[in-house]
């Protein structure tokens, strides 16, 4: 049997889940359908999920479609949760991006679109809620036409669109419609474009199978998961026009995208494959790139494997999804069997917002610590550290994300907590080469030597030979690097940075590992202060189509705000044109520029903005408290290693 993986997309409250209900009830996974507003759908498990209608977390289930499997992944449409869609589209084979025929184009469809073109994969439109008051039908394919991509193709005709009498009819007489459109990508099509020859349907449509499965054309449907109307199409569209999955490679490999805890909190990790096979018992090596580019790797063994929609499976083979058991250190990202592949897995910007949380009840900082540390183990888009004050920061990439964390840490943990308001996460990169050395005797029982410059991520080098120190020794001075980055001349991390070991040394049998990682953060510190540093914003790039007549104060308001635009460049014509304004600006003013926008283009602004990079700041750059004993002042660190050491009680090589 073949099988497909595609992913529900869609802007909140456009019927993403409602339409998972309805698929799976239509090939009767489910025998009724459940309901977003009272909390009985199929997908949306988390008590958050339920209470809120929204998705959060990707969900997979499976139908079948004539002679295919189809996995489906209902994944978050709010745009906080974008990181966690991007982590999903790269285990999938296909789309299905859902629009609302009442809302139309809003500014998170636009996003979802953008990457789905960006990664080339095979999207359907589907248009919902067209028995909806104020659905429309020719508006909304102009609107889909100029705010997200030209190459649609239209599968059929609404009729009594707005009215609960609404239907989809998938038409031949489209098809012809479709010529100018597909001929753009195939020679024989243009040819008899140009020479106004009659095209067969037949050949119209492997065409437009082709190209949709190149990512090249979009076609669209009309319909309602509340009625059913348009859903068979769809799902005929799914099982003729999407892509199935690639043909298996020789090696066993599978990518983990999501995990979730068992009754018994256990960890269950759901992997996509594409070669060879997972079976229960099977030692297999498990990959990830850690933050610094290197790839790490363990070994593991399976307890169990539950194949997605074939519960009689014993083994998960190319093309198919399951739940894996056993994986006790498994993160979202790792791939089981292979690197191949580890490279084009996705890659999230970090996280541009930092907020404090505290324990309601006052109760002890450190069970609320190890509890996010243990949600972190099982989501990298959760980061936590300890501030200078002994609390707890989390690196937020949107504010809903707080409630998320509040309520598993209540449902799961049994911690009330309350977030600090957030703030935004600025970076450091060095603009100079520095050099620091410490010999040993003068204070530690080691040499370290440092030298630091401008670089690409994080990286790290010998000059000296590896056998000069035990290889404890060098893994504590490597882990201390990446671990002092976190907090640079300004209290931010440091990226960008080549960080070379220059000198080593140490004093047998007296010299510890721990000698090593509490000398590292002084000289690196040293050395960085003798480069310089300079702090970077995080910014934003914008898109925002407004009506000529505010073209100039929408231009001027961005530039006010710190925004730099790119370009402008007209999207429409006639009485109606429209403009659109492409550029970058502080992720600190996004909320403002967002705030204005209505009042200067009375209430026809379209405003789309992603995370996007950074800029250098102007003037006297903002400053993080440090956590880290201060290791740029070595008495002060020194009083620091003093007084931590007093506190555990271990002395020296703890």
């Amino acid at each position: 049997m073949h099988t497909v993986n595609i992913g529900i997309l869609a802007h909140v409250d456009a019927g993403k889940t409602s339409l998972t209900e309805r698929l799976l009830f239509d090939t009767g996974v489910i025998d009724r359908l459940g309901s977003v507003d009272s909390g009985t759908t199929q997908t949306d498990t988390g008590e958050i999920e339920r209470r809120r209608g929204i998705t959060i977390r990707s969900a997979v289930t499976a139908f079948r479609v004539g002679d295919r499997q189809v996995n489906l992944l209902d994944t978050p449409g709010h745009r906080d949760f974008m990181a966690e869609v991007e982590r999903a589209l790269g285990v999938l084979d296909g789309a299905v991006l859902v629009l609302s025929a009442v809302e139309g184009v809003q500014p998170h469809t636009r996003l979802l679109m953008r990457t789905c073109r960006a990664l080339r994969l095979p999207t359907l439109l589907f248009v919902n809620k067209i028995d909806r008051s104020g659905a429309r039908e020719a508006e909304l394919l102009a609107d889909v036409r100029r705010l997200l991509t030209p190459a649609i193709a239209p599968l059929g005709t609404v009729d009594a669109i707005g009215t609960a009498e609404a239907r989809f009819t998938a038409s031949p007489t489209a098809m012809p419609d479709w010529l100018p459109l597909l001929a753009e990508h195939d020679n024989g099509l243009l040819a008899a474009y140009v020479e106004d020859r009659p095209v067969p349907g037949d050949a119209l449509w492997d065409a437009l199978r082709t190209q949709t499965a190149a990512g090249l054309v979009h076609p669209v449907l009309f319909g309602s998961a509340l009625s059913g109307t348009g859903v068979p199409e769809l799902l005929d569209a799914i099982g003729d026009l999407l892509p199935p999955a690639p043909p298996p490679e020789p090696e066993p490999r599978a990518r983990v995208f999501a995990i979730t805890r068992g009754p018994g909190g256990a960890k269950v990790a759901y992997a996509r494959s594409y070669g060879g096979a997972l079976t229960a018992r099977q030692r297999l090596p498990v990959f990830r790139r850690a933050a610094d580019g290197r790839v790490e790797s363990h070994r593991a063994q399976l307890t169990g494997v539950a194949v997605v929609g074939d519960p009689s499976a014993s083994a998960l083979t190319a093309g198919y999804i399951a739940a894996l058991h056993g994986l006790s250190s498994v993160r979202i990202g790792d791939q089981i069997g292979s690197t191949a592949g580890l490279d084009t897995a996705s890659h999230f910007p970090r996280p541009s917002l930092e907020t404090v949380v505290k324990r309601r009840d006052g109760g002890p900082a450190t069970a609320l610590h190890a509890a996010l540390l243990r949600m972190a183990d099982e989501d990298p888009l959760i980061q936590a550290r300890v501030t200078a004050s002994g609390e707890t920061g989390l690196r937020l990439y949107g504010e809903v994300q707080k409630e998320v964390i509040a309520t598993t840490l209540a449902d799961a943990y049994g911690i009330a907590a309350e977030f600090a308001p957030s703030q935004l996460i600025h970076l450091e990169r060095p603009t100079g080469v520095g050099n620091a050395v410490e010999i040993i005797g003068n204070g530690f029982f080691g040499t370290v030597g440092l030298r630091v410059e401008p670089g690409t991520g994080i990286e790290y080098d010998l000059e000296v030979e590896l056998g000069s120190l035990p290889l404890a020794y060098h893994k504590a001075i490597e882990d201390s690097v990446v671990q002092t980055l976190e907090q640079g001349l300004c209290g931010w991390p440091v990226t960008d940075v080549r960080v070379t070991l220059t000198h080593s040394g140490y004093w047998s049998p007296i010299t510890v590992a721990g000698d090593f990682r509490d000398l590292t953060p002084h000289v690196l510190m040293q050395a960085l202060a003798q480069a310089g540093t300079r702090v970077f914003e995080p910014c934003h790039s914008f898109e925002v189509d407004v009506p000529v007549v505010a073209l100039g104060p929408v231009t001027s308001a961005l530039a006010h705000l710190g925004g730099l635009v790119d370009e402008t460049v007209p999207t429409g014509a006639g009485t109606g044109e429209t403009w659109r304004i492409t550029g970058s600006i502080p992720a600190r003013a996004v909320t403002e520029a967002q705030r204005r926008l209505p009042n200067l283009t009375n209430g026809e602004g379209l405003w789309t903005s992603t995370q996007a990079g950074d800029r250098p700041v102007q003037g006297r750059p903002p400053r993080r408290p440090r956590t880290d004993g201060n290791p740029v002042d070595r008495a002060e660190y020194t009083r620091w290693l003093a007084q931590r050491d007093l506190t555990t009680s271990g002395g020296r090589g703890k």
